[in-house]
């Protein structure tokens, strides 16, 4: 499923809270949020970000990019289940749409690890997602958006997905 360039600016706008980069509050916040709901990461950042404060999600999504920039990926020392999955830039693939959508029933805490771009499966990881989740994802040049996943996200994200072609 490719985005068209319609919907680009749509996805502009958080699915949840943002949580701006200068932010004296967002660690004391995500800690607050870990204790209480099961939480996902999409983005080598934001997982670095979790992991790094000795949080680990039980799932995270990386590609070994920020910003289109070759980097690292995030250490994590408690990685039950890892597995990868090939995602072209702008594009949710079939394999990573159907992977997503069963994830969640392997043992956590799990990594994927994405050839190509992570950024757009935040949508079927909020569509998929179980009860009592969070996805936390990095909005460019802004912060960090933390977004529930209840049914009014879960609604939206399928309105886009269907746009998808």
């Amino acid at each position: 499923m490719i985005l068209p360039p319609n919907l680009r600016d749509e996805l502009k706008t958080p699915l949840g809270k943002l949580i701006l980069n200068d932010s004296s509050e967002k660690e004391s916040y995500i800690q607050k949020i870990y204790s209480k709901k099961v939480v996902i990461t999409v983005g080598d950042a934001t997982s670095e970000l979790l992991l790094g404060m000795g949080l680990t999600p039980l799932l995270h999504i990386i590609d070994g990019q920020e910003k289109r920039e070759k980097r690292s990926p995030p250490l994590a020392e408690s990685i039950n289940t890892e597995l990868t999955v090939k995602n072209n830039p702008g594009e949710i693939s079939t394999e990573s749409f159907n992977l997503i959508k069963t994830i969640f029933e392997q043992k956590p805490p799990i990594r994927l690890l994405v050839d190509g771009e992570e950024d757009l499966l935040v949508l079927p990881v909020c569509l998929f997602a179980p009860a009592n989740s969070v996805v936390m994802y990095g909005q460019p040049n802004e912060g960090l958006v933390i977004a529930e996943i209840t049914n009014e996200v879960r609604d939206k994200v399928q309105k886009i997905v269907n746009q998808m072609k």
